[in-house]
């Protein structure tokens, strides 16, 4: 559930928060029950080249990661808190466009 200031990632990126939400049930991890919810902070500005999509405030640790694959290929990877229990961030690397809630303003 986010706190209202922020949108959530289904309603910024529903096409790909389903995605996600699938592959990972794919692979039996219980994340993907929490992908619907997730809030969108915004594109990652910590380079100009950065391309996650921020769940979590701005440098909120991500220590380890989820990778998701089709066709033997990562397109997806998940950094996740120390707990393992939240999504800090999402890096899409399969070159997809998605679209201008994933610019970065100024």
């Amino acid at each position: 559930m986010t706190d209202g200031l922020y949108p959530r990632l289904a309603d910024a990126f529903p096409g790909l928060a389903t995605e996600i939400a699938e592959l990972l049930r794919a692979e039996g991890e219980p994340l993907a029950e929490v992908v619907a919810d997730l809030p969108y902070y915004g594109p990652c500005t910590c380079t100009a080249t950065c391309t996650n999509l921020l769940t979590a405030p701005p440098n909120s640790l991500g220590s380890s990661m989820i990778q998701l694959e089709r066709d033997g290929m990562d397109i997806i990877w998940l950094s996740l808190d120390p707990s393992r229990t939240a999504i800090t961030d999402i890096e899409v690397l399969d070159g997809r466009d998605l679209g201008p809630s994933a610019q970065r303003s100024g």
